[in-house]
């Protein structure tokens, strides 16, 4: 199993130069990948090509480019400069976000995402072949049949032959979708207790791609919260803002993807107090509402002995890259989690 860092959104705490530090030494200490987000604030192709000419093998994950900032032929032109930038380190990852910020950041109406999900994969396969951009599916046409427009090819090349697309997903249809397009999965809150759902949904998904496409060739690349630390208590308080924000207040009441996945788990009375309290503005109250069980299946937190047997779990659950994002505040605690985590996997 590999290891990734998660970076983040840039400028949240620590200086460029303290992030920097960072996913250098994630490359001395052997992690394969680095992967930065993006909202409303930082962007991360910035990031990603600032990082490319200062690293030498680490790979460079979009965790995620947003799809409704970005047509896809635009991300196809992004993930190939940075391919060369970086001599062939790129890993496309890509996401619909959420209806708030797709309609209130992007003015994009968040809508038809398996169908917008399928045209982009499919635009951005074309055009990073550089074939002439002819699409006409549900919700992109290419060129438009009205005017002036015309088919035209990426003008640059990539180094790797092919860049790995990567989708974030967690529903059913979206991870069988992702299954049958995409080459890897990016999920969040991620249960190793619980993958064979979700390789029941890659299953499902390779099953339609045909071709010979096994569930082995959809990489699982979650994102997990990590603090390794003698108090499980207080490691697993070290969770929960992010587990409470993302259960509780990520999206609406009727439409919290990860509200619904926590439901799946089997925590449904748990997910609607969690989600009730954090929506009336109770958010101690939502976080002290989140069961242990729940904290330590899906987040890596607690003594060493303890993270080393998650870790496995991990592993054992067919993850591909365990994209890590210690929960620690200054640029030292941060690389001491690295260094912990990846001697931990390494055991």
């Amino acid at each position: 199993m590999k290891l990734g860092v998660h970076i983040g959104y840039w400028g949240m705490g620590l200086t460029s130069a303290d992030q920097l530090e960072i996913v250098q030494e994630a490359e001395r200490l052997g992690y394969d990948s680095v992967w930065a987000a993006e909202a409303y604030g930082s962007d991360t192709a910035t990031v990603l090509g600032w990082l490319a000419g200062q690293t030498s093998k680490i790979r460079l994950g979009a965790g995620i480019f947003q799809m409704p900032g970005r047509s896809a032929a635009m991300t196809a032109m992004t993930a190939a400069t940075i391919d060369q930038l970086s001599d062939g380190r790129m890993i496309l990852g890509i996401g619909s976000s959420g209806p708030q910020v797709s309609e209130g950041w992007h003015g994009v109406r968040f809508g038809k995402q398996l169908a917008r999900t399928r045209d982009y994969v499919a635009v951005l396969r074309q055009a990073l072949a550089r074939e002439r951009l002819e699409y006409h599916g549900e919700t992109i046409d290419l060129p438009l049949p009205d005017g002036p427009g015309k088919a035209l090819k990426l003008t640059i090349g990539t180094v790797q032959e092919r860049i790995p697309i990567f989708i974030a997903a967690i529903g059913p249809k979206n991870t069988q979708l992702a299954a049958e397009i995409a080459d890897g999965v990016i999920p969040t809150l991620f249960s190793p207790e619980h993958v064979a759902v979700m390789r029941d949904e890659l299953a499902t998904g390779v099953a339609r791609a045909g071709g010979g496409k096994t569930v082995e060739d959809v990489e699982i690349a979650p994102q997990v919260q990590v603090y390794v630390g003698d108090d499980l208590a207080a490691a697993r308080d070290l969770m929960r803002p992010f587990i409470a924000l993302y259960v509780g207040g990520m999206g609406s009441r009727e439409k919290n993807f990860y509200n619904q996945l926590v439901q799946r788990y089997g925590y449904e009375d748990e997910a609607r107090t969690i989600q009730d309290l954090y929506l009336e503005g109770r958010r101690d109250e939502a976080m002290a509402a989140i069961p242990d069980a729940l904290i330590d299946t899906v987040s890596l937190c607690g003594t060493r002995d303890h993270v080393r047997d998650r870790i496995a779990a991990f592993r054992d659950a067919g993850v591909g890259t365990l994209g890590v994002t210690p929960v620690a505040f200054t640029k030292d605690d941060r690389l001491e989690q690295l260094r912990l985590v990846a001697e931990l996997n390494a055991a």
